[in-house]
Protein backbone atom coordinates (compact mmCIF):
# COMPACT_ATOMS: atom_id res chain seq x y z
CA UNK A 1 0.00 0.00 0.00
CA UNK A 2 1.20 3.51 -0.68
CA UNK A 3 1.74 5.87 2.24
CA UNK A 4 0.65 9.33 3.35
CA UNK A 5 2.54 11.66 5.69
CA UNK A 6 0.89 13.16 8.76
CA UNK A 7 2.43 16.41 9.92
CA UNK A 8 6.15 16.70 9.52
CA UNK A 9 7.38 13.18 9.07
CA UNK A 10 4.91 10.63 10.47
CA UNK A 11 4.58 8.23 7.53
CA UNK A 12 1.65 5.82 7.69
CA UNK A 13 -0.38 3.63 5.37
CA UNK A 14 -2.79 5.54 3.12
CA UNK A 15 -5.67 3.77 4.90
CA UNK A 16 -5.70 3.19 8.65
CA UNK A 17 -7.93 1.01 10.81
CA UNK A 18 -10.39 2.54 13.25
CA UNK A 19 -10.55 -0.01 16.06
CA UNK A 20 -13.39 1.48 18.13
CA UNK A 21 -16.05 -0.76 16.62
CA UNK A 22 -14.47 -3.93 17.95
CA UNK A 23 -15.38 -2.87 21.48
CA UNK A 24 -17.68 0.15 21.42
CA UNK A 25 -20.61 1.92 19.71
CA UNK A 26 -21.60 -0.83 17.25
CA UNK A 27 -23.40 -3.21 19.55
CA UNK A 28 -21.89 -5.78 21.92
CA UNK A 29 -18.10 -6.00 21.94
CA UNK A 30 -16.52 -8.63 19.70
CA UNK A 31 -14.83 -11.71 21.05
CA UNK A 32 -11.19 -10.77 21.71
CA UNK A 33 -9.78 -13.70 19.76
CA UNK A 34 -11.83 -12.86 16.66
CA UNK A 35 -11.03 -9.16 16.89
CA UNK A 36 -7.32 -9.96 17.29
CA UNK A 37 -7.41 -11.99 14.08
CA UNK A 38 -8.96 -9.07 12.24
CA UNK A 39 -6.43 -6.54 13.53
CA UNK A 40 -3.56 -8.80 12.50
CA UNK A 41 -5.23 -9.41 9.15
CA UNK A 42 -5.41 -5.65 8.62
CA UNK A 43 -1.66 -5.44 9.14
CA UNK A 44 -1.16 -8.24 6.63
CA UNK A 45 -3.12 -6.11 4.13
CA UNK A 46 -0.59 -3.30 4.54
CA UNK A 47 -2.31 -1.18 7.19
CA UNK A 48 0.15 0.37 9.65
CA UNK A 49 -2.05 2.93 11.45
CA UNK A 50 -4.33 1.66 14.24
CA UNK A 51 -6.64 4.00 16.15
CA UNK A 52 -7.85 3.35 19.70
CA UNK A 53 -8.77 5.39 22.80
CA UNK A 54 -8.87 4.90 26.54
CA UNK A 55 -12.68 5.19 26.42
CA UNK A 56 -13.39 2.65 23.68
CA UNK A 57 -14.81 0.02 25.92
CA UNK A 58 -17.84 -1.24 27.81
CA UNK A 59 -19.41 -0.48 31.15
CA UNK A 60 -17.81 -3.69 32.46
CA UNK A 61 -14.37 -2.98 30.96
CA UNK A 62 -14.06 0.70 29.95
CA UNK A 63 -10.50 0.40 28.58
CA UNK A 64 -10.68 -2.96 26.82
CA UNK A 65 -10.05 -1.63 23.31
CA UNK A 66 -6.59 -0.31 24.17
CA UNK A 67 -5.62 -3.69 25.58
CA UNK A 68 -7.05 -5.53 22.58
CA UNK A 69 -5.20 -3.37 20.04
CA UNK A 70 -1.86 -3.46 21.85
CA UNK A 71 -1.95 -7.22 22.41
CA UNK A 72 -2.91 -7.88 18.78
CA UNK A 73 -0.08 -5.73 17.45
CA UNK A 74 2.65 -6.76 19.87
CA UNK A 75 4.35 -9.12 17.37
CA UNK A 76 4.66 -6.25 14.86
CA UNK A 77 5.05 -3.34 17.28
CA UNK A 78 7.98 -1.80 15.40
CA UNK A 79 6.05 -1.82 12.11
CA UNK A 80 2.94 0.08 13.20
CA UNK A 81 1.70 3.41 14.54
CA UNK A 82 -0.57 3.00 17.55
CA UNK A 83 -2.94 5.84 18.37
CA UNK A 84 -4.81 6.42 21.59
CA UNK A 85 -6.54 9.37 23.26
CA UNK A 86 -7.20 11.23 26.51
CA UNK A 87 -9.68 13.80 27.71
CA UNK A 88 -13.11 12.17 27.97
CA UNK A 89 -14.90 9.53 29.96
CA UNK A 90 -18.39 8.09 29.84
CA UNK A 91 -20.93 8.00 32.65
CA UNK A 92 -21.62 4.27 32.65
CA UNK A 93 -24.02 4.70 35.57
CA UNK A 94 -26.53 6.07 33.08
CA UNK A 95 -29.36 3.64 32.32
CA UNK A 96 -28.39 2.76 28.74
CA UNK A 97 -26.29 3.99 25.80
CA UNK A 98 -25.48 6.45 24.43
CA UNK A 99 -23.84 7.29 27.76
CA UNK A 100 -23.30 10.92 28.84
CA UNK A 101 -19.85 12.25 28.05
CA UNK A 102 -17.62 14.11 30.52
CA UNK A 103 -14.67 16.25 29.39
CA UNK A 104 -11.46 16.57 31.42
CA UNK A 105 -8.15 17.73 29.96
CA UNK A 106 -6.53 19.11 33.08
CA UNK A 107 -2.75 18.48 33.21
CA UNK A 108 -3.23 16.04 36.08
CA UNK A 109 -5.74 14.01 34.10
CA UNK A 110 -3.56 14.03 30.97
CA UNK A 111 -0.58 12.67 32.91
CA UNK A 112 -2.71 10.06 34.69
CA UNK A 113 -4.36 9.00 31.43
CA UNK A 114 -1.01 8.62 29.68
CA UNK A 115 0.42 6.51 32.47
CA UNK A 116 -2.73 4.38 32.47
CA UNK A 117 -2.63 3.81 28.72
CA UNK A 118 1.07 2.94 28.73
CA UNK A 119 0.55 0.42 31.52
CA UNK A 120 -2.54 -1.18 30.02
CA UNK A 121 -1.01 -1.42 26.56
CA UNK A 122 2.41 -2.54 27.74
CA UNK A 123 4.13 0.24 25.79
CA UNK A 124 7.08 2.46 26.59
CA UNK A 125 5.67 5.24 24.42
CA UNK A 126 2.51 6.24 22.55
CA UNK A 127 3.10 6.94 18.87
CA UNK A 128 0.29 9.46 18.39
CA UNK A 129 -1.69 10.81 21.34
CA UNK A 130 -4.89 12.78 20.78
CA UNK A 131 -6.92 15.06 22.96
CA UNK A 132 -10.20 13.26 22.32
CA UNK A 133 -12.40 16.36 22.58
CA UNK A 134 -11.71 19.98 23.46
CA UNK A 135 -12.33 20.76 27.12
CA UNK A 136 -13.84 24.28 27.29
CA UNK A 137 -12.57 24.66 30.85
CA UNK A 138 -8.88 24.18 29.98
CA UNK A 139 -6.99 26.55 27.71
CA UNK A 140 -5.24 25.00 24.68
CA UNK A 141 -1.87 26.32 25.85
CA UNK A 142 -2.26 24.41 29.12
CA UNK A 143 -3.11 21.18 27.30
CA UNK A 144 -0.23 21.64 24.86
CA UNK A 145 2.25 22.27 27.63
CA UNK A 146 1.15 19.16 29.51
CA UNK A 147 1.51 17.00 26.40
CA UNK A 148 4.83 18.69 25.63
CA UNK A 149 6.13 17.45 28.96
CA UNK A 150 5.13 13.89 28.03
CA UNK A 151 6.94 14.29 24.71
CA UNK A 152 10.04 15.58 26.50
CA UNK A 153 9.93 12.50 28.75
CA UNK A 154 9.75 10.20 25.71
CA UNK A 155 6.31 8.88 26.64
CA UNK A 156 4.62 10.39 23.58
CA UNK A 157 6.13 10.85 20.10
CA UNK A 158 3.42 12.89 18.35
CA UNK A 159 0.21 14.55 19.45
CA UNK A 160 -2.96 16.00 18.03
CA UNK A 161 -6.50 17.17 18.70
CA UNK A 162 -9.74 15.46 17.73
CA UNK A 163 -12.64 17.65 16.54
CA UNK A 164 -10.26 20.61 16.42
CA UNK A 165 -11.07 24.15 15.30
CA UNK A 166 -8.70 26.76 13.87
CA UNK A 167 -8.27 28.96 16.93
CA UNK A 168 -7.58 26.02 19.21
CA UNK A 169 -5.11 24.54 16.72
CA UNK A 170 -3.12 27.72 16.34
CA UNK A 171 -2.87 28.36 20.06
CA UNK A 172 -1.92 24.78 20.96
CA UNK A 173 0.47 24.40 18.03
CA UNK A 174 2.38 27.51 19.10
CA UNK A 175 3.25 25.79 22.40
CA UNK A 176 3.81 22.17 21.31
CA UNK A 177 3.72 21.51 17.54
CA UNK A 178 0.76 19.36 16.51
CA UNK A 179 1.29 16.46 14.10
CA UNK A 180 -2.31 15.69 13.21
CA UNK A 181 -5.97 16.35 13.84
CA UNK A 182 -8.64 13.65 13.93
CA UNK A 183 -11.96 15.06 12.75
CA UNK A 184 -15.05 13.63 11.12
CA UNK A 185 -14.80 13.68 7.32
CA UNK A 186 -16.61 11.93 4.51
CA UNK A 187 -18.46 12.77 1.32
CA UNK A 188 -21.44 13.47 3.56
CA UNK A 189 -19.53 15.50 6.17
CA UNK A 190 -17.25 18.08 4.54
CA UNK A 191 -17.53 21.04 6.88
CA UNK A 192 -13.95 20.68 8.17
CA UNK A 193 -12.53 21.40 4.71
CA UNK A 194 -12.47 25.01 5.93
CA UNK A 195 -9.47 23.98 8.10
CA UNK A 196 -7.32 22.89 5.18
CA UNK A 197 -5.49 26.19 4.59
CA UNK A 198 -4.54 26.26 8.27
CA UNK A 199 -3.37 22.64 8.22
CA UNK A 200 -1.19 23.29 5.17
CA UNK A 201 0.22 26.49 6.68
CA UNK A 202 1.15 24.78 9.94
CA UNK A 203 2.16 21.42 8.45
CA UNK A 204 -0.53 19.40 10.25
CA UNK A 205 -2.06 16.15 8.96
CA UNK A 206 -5.68 14.98 9.06
CA UNK A 207 -6.95 11.58 10.18
CA UNK A 208 -10.54 11.23 9.00
CA UNK A 209 -12.83 9.29 11.31
CA UNK A 210 -16.15 7.95 10.05
CA UNK A 211 -14.90 8.26 6.44
CA UNK A 212 -17.74 6.03 5.24
CA UNK A 213 -20.35 7.98 7.22
CA UNK A 214 -20.62 5.25 9.87
CA UNK A 215 -21.15 2.63 7.17
CA UNK A 216 -23.62 4.54 5.02
CA UNK A 217 -21.12 4.74 2.13
CA UNK A 218 -20.51 1.00 1.99
CA UNK A 219 -23.10 0.71 -0.77
CA UNK A 220 -25.09 -1.73 1.34
CA UNK A 221 -27.63 0.64 2.87
CA UNK A 222 -31.31 -0.16 2.35
CA UNK A 223 -34.56 1.21 3.67
CA UNK A 224 -35.76 -0.44 6.85
CA UNK A 225 -32.29 -1.43 8.04
CA UNK A 226 -32.16 1.02 10.95
CA UNK A 227 -34.67 -1.13 12.83
CA UNK A 228 -31.97 -3.82 13.01
CA UNK A 229 -29.57 -1.61 14.98
CA UNK A 230 -29.96 -2.31 18.70
CA UNK A 231 -29.53 1.01 20.49
CA UNK A 232 -29.94 -0.57 23.92
CA UNK A 233 -26.98 -2.83 23.14
CA UNK A 234 -24.86 0.21 22.34
CA UNK A 235 -25.26 0.44 18.56
CA UNK A 236 -25.15 4.19 17.95
CA UNK A 237 -26.43 3.80 14.38
CA UNK A 238 -29.93 3.28 15.82
CA UNK A 239 -30.15 7.06 16.26
CA UNK A 240 -28.07 8.30 13.31
CA UNK A 241 -30.14 10.35 10.88
CA UNK A 242 -28.52 9.09 7.66
CA UNK A 243 -30.03 5.64 8.23
CA UNK A 244 -33.62 6.87 8.46
CA UNK A 245 -35.67 5.81 5.46
CA UNK A 246 -36.45 9.37 4.36
CA UNK A 247 -32.77 10.32 4.42
CA UNK A 248 -31.72 7.20 2.54
CA UNK A 249 -34.11 8.37 -0.16
CA UNK A 250 -32.64 11.89 -0.08
CA UNK A 251 -29.14 10.44 -0.51
CA UNK A 252 -30.00 8.27 -3.51
CA UNK A 253 -28.42 10.70 -5.99
CA UNK A 254 -25.11 10.36 -4.15
CA UNK A 255 -25.33 6.57 -4.07
CA UNK A 256 -26.14 6.49 -7.79
CA UNK A 257 -23.12 8.68 -8.59
CA UNK A 258 -20.83 6.45 -6.55
CA UNK A 259 -22.19 3.31 -8.24
CA UNK A 260 -21.49 4.83 -11.64
CA UNK A 261 -17.95 5.98 -10.87
CA UNK A 262 -17.00 2.84 -8.95
CA UNK A 263 -18.10 0.71 -11.90
CA UNK A 264 -15.99 2.83 -14.25
CA UNK A 265 -12.94 2.31 -12.04
CA UNK A 266 -13.54 -1.39 -11.41
CA UNK A 267 -13.68 -0.82 -7.67
CA UNK A 268 -16.33 -0.87 -4.94
CA UNK A 269 -18.33 2.08 -3.66
CA UNK A 270 -16.46 2.26 -0.33
CA UNK A 271 -13.13 2.07 -2.14
CA UNK A 272 -14.14 4.99 -4.32
CA UNK A 273 -15.31 6.94 -1.24
CA UNK A 274 -11.96 6.43 0.48
CA UNK A 275 -9.87 7.06 -2.64
CA UNK A 276 -11.72 10.36 -3.12
CA UNK A 277 -10.14 11.72 0.06
CA UNK A 278 -6.76 9.97 -0.16
CA UNK A 279 -6.18 11.45 -3.61
CA UNK A 280 -7.16 14.93 -2.47
CA UNK A 281 -4.29 15.57 -0.09
CA UNK A 282 -1.03 13.69 0.74
CA UNK A 283 -1.63 14.36 4.44
CA UNK A 284 -5.21 13.05 4.62
CA UNK A 285 -5.73 9.51 5.92
CA UNK A 286 -9.11 7.79 6.42
CA UNK A 287 -9.47 5.30 9.27
CA UNK A 288 -12.53 3.15 8.47
CA UNK A 289 -13.44 0.35 10.83
CA UNK A 290 -15.05 -3.01 10.20
CA UNK A 291 -15.77 -6.33 11.86
CA UNK A 292 -15.45 -8.26 8.59
CA UNK A 293 -12.20 -9.43 7.02
CA UNK A 294 -13.45 -8.89 3.48
CA UNK A 295 -14.34 -5.27 4.26
CA UNK A 296 -10.96 -4.64 5.87
CA UNK A 297 -9.20 -6.02 2.80
CA UNK A 298 -11.43 -3.97 0.52
CA UNK A 299 -10.79 -0.78 2.49
CA UNK A 300 -7.04 -1.38 2.47
CA UNK A 301 -7.08 -1.79 -1.30
CA UNK A 302 -8.64 1.67 -1.63
CA UNK A 303 -5.14 3.02 -1.17
CA UNK A 304 -4.34 1.77 -4.66
CA UNK A 305 -7.35 3.38 -6.40
CA UNK A 306 -6.25 6.54 -8.19
CA UNK A 307 -8.66 9.34 -9.02
CA UNK A 308 -7.72 12.31 -11.18
CA UNK A 309 -8.16 15.91 -10.10
CA UNK A 310 -10.99 16.20 -12.64
CA UNK A 311 -12.78 13.18 -11.16
CA UNK A 312 -12.46 14.55 -7.65
CA UNK A 313 -13.77 17.92 -8.83
CA UNK A 314 -16.73 16.21 -10.49
CA UNK A 315 -17.63 14.48 -7.23
CA UNK A 316 -17.22 17.68 -5.21
CA UNK A 317 -19.39 19.65 -7.61
CA UNK A 318 -22.10 17.02 -7.37
CA UNK A 319 -21.87 16.98 -3.58
CA UNK A 320 -22.22 20.76 -3.46
CA UNK A 321 -25.65 20.40 -5.01
CA UNK A 322 -26.87 17.70 -2.65
CA UNK A 323 -28.69 18.03 0.65
CA UNK A 324 -28.68 15.10 3.05
CA UNK A 325 -28.71 14.48 6.77
CA UNK A 326 -25.75 12.86 8.49
CA UNK A 327 -24.66 12.29 12.07
CA UNK A 328 -22.85 15.43 13.18
CA UNK A 329 -25.05 17.90 11.34
CA UNK A 330 -26.73 18.87 8.12
CA UNK A 331 -24.23 18.56 5.29
CA UNK A 332 -25.67 21.39 3.24
CA UNK A 333 -25.73 23.78 6.18
CA UNK A 334 -22.15 23.12 7.23
CA UNK A 335 -20.24 23.05 3.96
Amino acid sequence: MRTQTLGRGLEVSAVGLGCMGFSHAYGAAMDDAEATKLIRYAHEQGITLFDSAETYGTAEDPHCNEVLVANALRPVRDEVTIVTKFGIHFDFEHDEPPYPLHLDSTPETIKRSCEGSLKRMGLDHIDLYFQHRIDPNVEPEVVAEAVGQLIAEGKVLHWGVSEANEDYLRRAHAVTPITCIENRYSMMARWHESLWPTLEELGIGYMAFSPLANGFLTGQVKKGMQANFDGKAGDYRANMPQFKDENIEKSQALLDLLDEMASAHGCSVPQLSLAWMICKKPWLVPIPGSRKAERIAQNAAAGDVLLSADEIARIDTALDGMDFEVFGGNAAAKK
